[in-house]
């Protein structure tokens, strides 16, 4: 198991002759990672709800120095917790997690089961309006989501 220099563990994936590692907390994460590796930072894309990831440049992370970004249509905006506007929404997750601690022990468990195992949280805005949280893990999978990571590739030897 690889990870960062934070010890959080890091997704690994073989394509082709290299091999990509994304779950990076930041850019500059991942620039030290490919610097400790040799390996170069890259643009990592998952479409269509699904965990296959292809290189890219659709988003342009490397030139803006982000490290996670996800594109779902007008409608939707995905805030990752390391985004100035994550702040905002503290307050709401906090009533959330209130709410749930005074619910009984069976839907507590399972009602907070998303937030609590967020290890990235994300919060889903819909036309404005907080809509819940989600795990940067989960964000792959929702159909309408395109989800862009940057990684580390690195060569197969």
């Amino acid at each position: 198991m690889e990870t960062n220099a934070y010890d959080q563990k890091l997704n690994r994936y073989e394509l082709e002759d290299k091999i990509v590692y994304t779950g990076f907390s930041s850019y500059e994460d991942a620039a030290d990672y490919s610097q400790k590796k040799n390996g170069e930072l890259v643009e990592i894309c998952f479409r269509d709800g699904n965990d296959n990831p292809e290189i890219c440049n659709e988003e342009h992370l490397l030139e803006k120095k982000l490290h996670y970004f996800v594109n779902a249509g007008d409608e939707y905006k995905f805030i990752h917790s390391s985004d100035p506007g994550f702040k905002d929404y503290a307050d709401e997750l906090q009533k959330i997690k209130a709410k749930l601690q005074q619910s009984p022990p069976d839907e507590r468990y399972i009602a907070s089961f998303e937030i609590e195992n967020a290890e990235d949280p994300i919060v889903v805005i819909k036309n404005g309006h907080f809509e819940s949280v989600t795990s940067r893990e989960r964000s792959k999978y929702l159909k309408q989501a395109k989800v862009y990571e940057i990684g580390v590739s690195v060569p197969i030897s």
